[in-house]
Parts: structure tokens; C-alpha cells; sequence
């Protein structure tokens, strides 16, 4: 992965934080808890054994990605206020006679639940540089959806 990495300040330091706690927390305590359960004898019946490096594989495979995403990461310039939505904005938009409010970020920083959305996804492009009053169509699995923009923040 050498292509840059767009984030929004929070997003970045969530990043940190969380490889921070997976280096210096986690990690440590699965390595303990691997040597615990070597020294038990028997390894190819010992299924904590397994079960805990099979975990570390998988936590040193999400530090490496974190790693290589920190690397490229570019703190991208949060929306400039301009009446225009950018990365970092919150967006009001009206759909099918509902009201939501998402909030634009980088994609690892998407969190659907969260109503947080990616700047690369669908709908976080189709909303990208409109102003209040701009309506959007996006293609989605139940057919077109049209999304009014109320408010930008």
C-alpha cells in the first residue's frame, strides 16, 4: 500500500491510540499467555496453545496494517467552511421523508452504526463540494435514492 491514506485529525489519533494499545497492551499479554501455555508440555493437544498464537498471528497481521496505513496516512484538511462539504463535515441530509446527519471521514475511519461515512463510499462522493439546497442521486441495492442537502457543519 503506497498510495496516501486521507484522515481527519481524530481519525489519526484513533489510529495511534489503537496501535498503541495493541503494541504495548495486547500484545504483551498474548505473548505471556502464549509462553504460559507452551511450557504446559504437549503442544499438539494444547489447545490454548493454538488459540493463542492464532491470536497473535492475527494481532501482529492488524499491526502491521495499522502500521502501513499511519505511514501513508495524510492529515486531510478538514471542510473549509465555505458552504461546501469536505472531508470532516457533518452533512443534514433529508431522504424518503427522514432527516440524517453523517459525518464525512477518511475510509478507515467509517463507522456506518456511527453514521459516519467514507469519502470514497457512494454516498460520501456523491455529497462531496455540494452546498446546501443541492440534491444527490445514489445508486443503491433498493433502487436510486435522492438525498437533499439541508445543512453543512
Amino acid at each position: 500500500m503506497n498510495k496516501q491514506v486521507k484522515v481527519t485529525k481524530e481519525g489519526l489519533m484513533a489510529l495511534q491510540k489503537e496501535l498503541d494499545e495493541l503494541v504495548n497492551v495486547k500484545r504483551p499479554r498474548l505473548v505471556e499467555r502464549l509462553s504460559r501455555a507452551r511450557s504446559e508440555g504437549d503442544l499438539a493437544e494444547n489447545s490454548d496453545y493454538h488459540s493463542a498464537r492464532d491470536e497473535l498471528e492475527f494481532l501482529d497481521g492488524r499491526i502491521a496494517e495499522i502500521d502501513t496505513v499511519l505511514k501513508n496516512a495524510v492529515v486531510a484538511p478538514v471542510s473549509n467552511g465555505h458552504g461546501k462539504v469536505g472531508l470532516g463535515a457533518k452533512v443534514s441530509v433529508k431522504y424518503n421523508g427522514s432527516q440524517t446527519v453523517y459525518h464525512l471521514v477518511g475510509e478507515w475511519e467509517a463507522d456506518p452504526v456511527k453514521s459516519k461515512i467514507s469519502i470514497e463510499s457512494p454516498l460520501g462522493q456523491a455529497l462531496l463540494g455540494k452546498k446546501k439546497g443541492d440534491r444527490v442521486e445514489v445508486e443503491a441495492p433498493a433502487g436510486k435514492v435522492v438525498y437533499e442537502v439541508l445543512s453543512i457543519k
